[in-house]
């Protein structure tokens, strides 16, 4: 089976970090180039789901799309 997900991809000054939208805990992907954040992302999107089961993929309606906003808050 097959599923796809929608994944964050964040650029960093030392490289990119990318995580999934509807999985349930941490998982996070890293590396130098976007490419490789993705592939590290994926392999560490099939080792959480091999580990912890089907359970953590949340049961949700599918994301259909994924949207960044910025917005600003005192602190």
């Amino acid at each position: 089976m097959t599923k796809a997900f929608k994944i964050i991809v964040e650029k960093h000054s030392d490289g990119y970090v990318a995580y999934p939208v509807g999985i349930k805990g941490v998982v996070v992907g890293e590396g130098y180039t976007y490419e490789d954040a993705l592939a590290d992302v994926k392999s560490a999107i099939r080792f959480h789901i091999e580990t912890f089961g089907p359970d953590v993929i949340e049961d949700e309606e599918e994301v259909l799309a994924v949207f960044v906003a910025e917005t600003s808050v005192g602190v």
